[in-house]
């Protein structure tokens, strides 16, 4: 799945940079990204990345972090033109909120690499709190607890009480605007969200099921995160 994703999303690079990116960053997209640092002919010094979310109090550095790891396991291996990371350690998170949002619609980012969490959410978009008419381009969320148990069965965290219970994330509508959007999920713990995105209601309890609205998604699973669909939907 990683590599099938990754030569599509290779292709899309040859063919429209200079770009922005926005990336997500997860145990589910390390195949996909350790595949796309190995790509060729693909120009990253035109290639302006941003992420999705962060942890409240991660710095670059944290274990935890999710600016870690993309440079971990993408950016450290290839010479991107620059990486926009969230400041999620900032005193002023509202500040922060507003700053990202500018730098956004100044890049106008014209790709996102994301994936679905196993509650269905959408980068921190959990629900019942995502919105899929969110007025804000990114904002403070509360974690709940099905996305938390996430971070400890992603191996991220040891245990609950160890996942921080706040993050900065960008939201649906402005995720839903950037114009071509790479959806990897693999994994069982994928499957039930997979199937309520796919063939359920399209409704904030399930936000990715918001991406069947959206002109230009590719989708990648794998057999077990494909498990529960039906055959023929």
């Amino acid at each position: 799945m990683g590599q099938a994703a990754a030569a599509a999303i290779a292709d899309f690079f040859r063919e429209n940079t200079p770009c922005a990116a926005m990336f997500a960053a997860a145990p589910s997209q390390t195949e996909t990204l350790e595949a796309l640092r190995i790509a060729d002919d693909i120009d990253w010094s035109q290639i302006k990345a941003f992420h999705l979310d962060e942890y409240v109090g991660a710095t670059p550095e944290s274990s935890y972090s999710f600016q870690r790891y993309l440079n971990e396991t993408l950016f450290s291996h290839v010479p991107i033109g620059h990486f926009e990371g969230l400041r999620a350690e900032s005193e002023d998170l509202a500040a922060e909120c507003e700053r990202y949002s500018a730098a956004l619609a100044e890049a106008n980012p014209t790709v996102a690499l994301i994936g679905i969490g196993e509650n269905g959410h959408l980068a921190f978009n959990d629900p019942p709190a995502a919105r899929f008419d969110d007025p804000a381009a990114v904002r403070i969320v509360e974690l709940t607890e099905s996305c938390r148990e996430q971070q400890v069965h992603d191996k991220t965290f040891p245990e609950l009480a160890a996942v921080p219970g706040w993050a900065l994330s960008v939201t649906i509508p402005r995720l839903m605007q950037v114009p071509t959007l790479f959806v990897m999920v693999p994994g069982i713990w994928k499957a039930e969200a997979v199937r309520e995105a796919l063939e359920g209601p399209i409704t904030e309890a399930c936000p990715a099921s918001i991406l069947r609205n959206h002109p230009n998604v590719t989708l990648f699973l794998d057999a077990d995160s494909a498990s529960l669909l039906t055959p023929g939907h």
